[in-house]
């Protein structure tokens, strides 16, 4: 049992990370290729970039159901299928028509694979063996991401479309080798989800069931804090503020982006086995702690004037803390998301978690640039360091709400008595002794 599971999830892990590194190579360049390249202008490309998070919010409502009636597995293929098929299309397309439609099957390809892989994982775990599980996949795909951008770089050429074609290419034959990795797990039956396999359509009322669960409906709150404090920043109002107020040329931006991810490929394991036997809930308001000095890192860099170097390594410093929060928070939350859904709901929780994301995703970097662009720098970053002690605040409130189990799944099971079984085993071991005295 324990070794299917083992070989399931690795195959799950590797193909995700493959499907990571193929993503990698196009997202940094998805503007400047439909903007230039494509010549479709700025407009289109924005177009395109909203599209994407368009199409997760339009299928993530229905993609919980799904999972929870058809199973992970062939809900993840089908999100595989359309994220290749929207991948290709990209580097084919030369119409507005043709690159927005291929941008909307790419987004809602993504949007459907991320909680279906996040519920086989849970398939593929135990409570105390899913926080690990959970910290590999962000490391696996923060990795793939970071090597997938640094070789399109390389390969890439702004001046020969084919050469973006190529990219696309690779990365649609890498969401195919993800779906192929899925399709060829055998999933297993863990004692968290023994009966969640789909038997019988499931019960009416998933949406209901699951905001009157206080716990969840507290989690997504302090999830939808947590994305727009960090990944709702990175690539408009932060960026904005560190080329506008820090003054930080494109490059140095660049080198603050790869020390983001730098922090989170050398840190994650040894940040793991620091926190995987505490309490969630202390360890995601020790997130907003460490996230709100970065925030303080951020406003004093455009404050040291006359000292570029100050500025520019206080401003670095600053996506590396984030690095190091969101190391902490990839064994934390996810499993914490699992642990909270009812057997038959793990789908629609992990969806609904994804939903709340994509919004944070939608609504920071919105109202990021929106600050930035207007000159409210002192505003923009008081509003984030109160949004990230605020995660203190609200990780603490919920770790009042959790069971001890869900707050610290290995305390938990320290605690669980000796089984019964290796009690008897026990007294068998010893009674050949007591006979022979």
């Amino acid at each position: 049992m324990t070794t299917a599971m083992g070989a399931a999830l690795r195959r799950i892990q590797l193909g995700n990370a493959l499907s990571a590194f193929g993503n990698g190579f196009t997202v940094p360049y998805l503007y400047v290729y439909v903007a230039k390249v494509r010549d479709l202008g700025a407009s289109t490309a924005g177009v395109v970039l909203a599209m994407l998070a368009v199409a997760a919010l339009v299928v993530l409502p229905l993609t919980g159901r799904a999972i929870d009636r058809r199973g992970p597995l062939p809900v993840a293929v089908i999100g595989t299928v359309s994220a290749a098929i929207g991948a290709l299309g990209l580097g084919l397309s030369e119409t507005e028509p043709l690159v927005v439609a291929s941008a909307i099957a790419l987004g809602a390809g993504i949007a459907v694979i991320q909680p279906a892989l996040a519920t086989m994982i849970v398939w593929c775990s135990t409570t105390v063996t899913r926080s690990r599980a959970f910290a590999t996949q962000f490391f696996l795909n923060n990795l793939g991401l970071g090597v997938g951008g640094l070789v399109g770089g390389l390969l890439v050429d702004e001046s020969n479309p084919a050469s973006f074609v190529r990219l696309f290419a690779i990365e649609a034959v890498m969401f195919l080798v993800l779906g192929a990795a899925v399709a060829s797990v055998r999933l297993p039956r863990t004692p968290k989800v023994e009966d969640a396999v789909p038997t019988e359509e499931r019960a009416k009322g998933a949406w209901r069931a699951m905001f009157a669960d206080r716990r969840m409906v507290w989690l997504c709150v302090l999830g939808f804090v947590l994305f727009f404090a960090c990944y709702g920043q990175f690539e408009s109002g932060l960026a904005a503020y560190a080329t506008e107020v820090t003054r930080i040329p494109p490059a140095s931006l660049g080198i603050a982006l790869a020390a983001n991810t730098a922090a989170i490929v050398a840190a994650q394991f040894v940040v793991l086995k620091l926190v995987e036997r505490r309490r969630r809930s202390r360890v995601m308001a020790l997130v907003g702690m460490v996230w709100t000095v970065a925030w303080l890192a951020a406003g004093l860099s455009g404050l040291v004037h006359g000292a570029q170097m100050v500025a520019t390594t206080l401003l670095i410093s600053t996506y590396a803390l984030f690095g190091i929060g969101e190391s902490m928070l990839s064994p934390t939350v996810a499993p914490l998301v699992a642990d909270l859904a009812p057997a038959s709901l793990i789908g629609q929780y992990n969806s609904a978690f994804a939903l709340v994301k994509q919004l944070a995703l939608a609504v920071g970097p919105a109202v990021g640039a929106l600050m930035v662009g207007h000159g409210m720098y002192g505003a923009y970053i008081a509003m984030l360091v109160v949004c990230a002690l605020g995660i203190s605040a609200l990780s603490l409130w919920l770790g009042q709400m959790l069971q001890p189990g869900q707050d610290n799944p290995h305390r938990a099971v320290a605690a669980v008595p000796a089984p019964r079984a290796e009690l008897t085993e026990s007294v068998e071991t010893t009674e050949p002794v007591a006979a022979g005295v």
